[in-house]
């Protein structure tokens, strides 16, 4: 074991075998980084440091942030974990809360005493934080007083969680500003100053749980130097943004992407967040008229909904639209272009890489395609057998990376990592001009009388139709062709569901892709089951 400065060795002693491990790329000149790393020093401290501490950092509600601010913010409660609450170096700390300057402000407090945060997405219930809580062995707890009932829930049903304090108590809420367990008084008592723990690059930082689309969740870990190495990958060579751009989004902060999109970038180049605790497509709109946002982060879905204030749109500052989470169709990609003037920039990326690694800039943009690999990593389609599939040919993308999956203590582990590359899960194929195309996950490939029908190709067909507001498509088991498609359906306000209705679907997408790929079912339903990140659960369809 290296120089580490974690006393609470948990997360080295559960990292998976080397053997196990990817092989990690560090070719870019900006990958090279030395044995001692805090990315709370390079992100936060590093701006003060260089006299640019009076810059704005973060704005919501009400409220407006400099970088020193939120360095002053962070110092405090990095001093309430070490000296008051007992926290060492390594020890795991749950924080869970909407997107709010606290939540980011805690963030870098745990990582600047040399802690480990695992930030659990807002929506998540006493259980699901008691497994996290569980998974990790987590010992503290900063979380939002409006999430202080699950937390509390999830303390009895753990039995490693005994330190909660709470933050944002609001005045009409009985006993909550001022309760014995509120983190506000106890940092009023501590320095604004405090000297950032000088850990290794190669010690764990951040657990990033697996959001939920296959059921158990998988804890994913990640170093000091994994947060700067995807800050110096994709956001300069692919998003371009500067200084001055104002940052905003939908997803939570405790999801990679969000932590990436809203926090991580803007912060490496100095720039600024706007914080949403509610981000739907109105708020975000909202949002970005109120604080005069330049760079968005959301998913497809949104896009679609706010593409219906185009007008609106054209006359905030918004100029870089970036999309993650499930695949960006090629229609969503032109309601967006037509409505806004403005090129999304797709990409893929996954909470084992930590962020997005295969995308493309605005000017290369092509329909249904999310792009080819980001400066810094690499991509391949693969067989079964890891062989390299030739262009045109459907297969299992395969990364590698200044990243990589590492799972917490799982039996996962060499599911995800095979012969030093990161298989995601994605069936891709590359063109003959290098740009990687979604085709579908690995197991939702739909087979049906000896056709493979990946279940994206068949809900593109479908939401080119006026009457389709949101779909999902699915393979259930048929005795005569192995497989059927599946369409669950929700119309669009002032269509009907029926058996007309059915066969128009079906009619429409037998004219717009080869007729065998028809949903031979249609389901209708008022909404799609997703995660707190907007993801489709498939798996949640079956059985419907």
């Amino acid at each position: 074991m290296s120089y580490t400065a974690h006393i609470d060795t948990f997360a080295f002693d559960n990292l998976p075998p080397a053997e196990l491990q990817p092989e990690y790329v560090f070719e870019l000149p900006e990958l090279q980084f030395p044995e001692r790393l805090n990315c709370a020093a390079e992100l936060l401290d590093r701006h003060v440091e260089e006299g640019r501490g009076d810059r704005l950092c973060i704005q919501a509600e009400g409220l407006r942030w400099t970088y020193a601010e939120l360095q002053d913010k962070a110092n405090r409660i990095a001093h309430v974990l070490t000296r008051q609450l007992g926290l060492v170096p390594g020890n795991r700390v749950l924080l869970c809360a909407p997107n709010n300057p606290m939540m980011v402000a805690c963030w870098f407090g745990v990582i600047k005493a040399g802690g480990i945060v695992v930030a659990a997405m807002p929506l998540l219930r006493a259980k699901e934080l008691s497994t996290i809580a569980d998974i990790a062995q987590i010992s503290h707890a900063l979380c939002d007083e409006a999430l202080r009932a699950e937390v509390e829930g999830a303390q009895q049903k753990s039995a490693t969680l005994k330190t909660l304090r709470f933050f944002n108590g609001r005045a009409d809420v009985a006993n909550a500003t001022n309760a014995a367990d509120a983190l506000e008084p106890l940092m009023a008592q501590a320095s604004g100053q405090f000297q950032t723990v000088d850990t290794a690059a190669t010690d764990t930082c951040l657990l990033g749980f697996t959001s939920g689309t296959t059921g158990v969740p998988k804890a994913t870990m990640h170093f000091h130097r994994d947060v700067m190495a995807v800050c110096a990958c994709w956001p300069p060579h692919v998003l371009r943004a500067e200084a001055d751009d104002v940052f905003i989004g939908s997803p939570p902060v405790a999801f990679t992407f969000g932590l990436g999109g809203q926090v991580l970038f803007p912060m490496s180049i100095g720039a600024s967040m706007a914080l949403l605790e509610k981000a739907g497509p109105n708020q975000l709109v909202d949002g970005m008229e109120r604080f005069g946002a330049t760079v968005v982060f959301t998913a497809p879905t949104s896009y679609r909904v706010m593409a219906q204030q185009g007008e609106r749109l054209r006359k905030t500052r918004l100029r870089k639209c970036v999309s993650a989470g499930e695949a960006l169709t090629a229609s969503t990609r032109a309601l967006w272009k037509d409505a806004t003037g403005i090129e999304i920039i797709d990409g893929i990326g996954s909470t084992e890489m930590l962020h997005i690694f295969i995308s493309h800039r605005e000017e290369e943009a092509r329909p249904g395609a999310t792009g080819k690999a980001v400066p810094g990593y690499r991509a391949k389609v693969v067989d079964d057998e890891g062989r390299e599939l030739p262009p045109g040919t459907v297969g299992k993308l395969a990364v590698q990376g200044p990243t990589g999956c590492r799972y917490l203590n799982d039996s996962r582990q060499s599911k995800y990592v095979s012969q030093g590359w990161n298989l995601t899960g994605d069936a891709y194929l590359m063109d003959a001009d290098g740009y990687f195309v979604y085709q579908a996950r690995t197991d939702d490939m739909i087979i049906s009388a000896g056709y493979n029908i990946a279940a994206p190709e068949v809900e593109e067909a479908l939401m080119q139709h006026a009457a389709v507001a949101e779909c999902a498509v699915i393979g259930v088991a048929d005795a005569e062709r192995g497989q059927i498609v599946k369409a669950f359906v929700v119309l669009s306000a002032g269509h009907a569901a029926g058996d007309a209705m059915v066969r128009e679907l079906q009619d429409f997408v037998k004219s717009t892709v080869a007729p065998y790929k028809y949903p031979r079912a249609v389901q209708f339903v008022d909404q799609l089951p997703r995660t707190a990140t907007g993801k489709l659960q498939r798996f949640r369809l079956h059985g419907q």
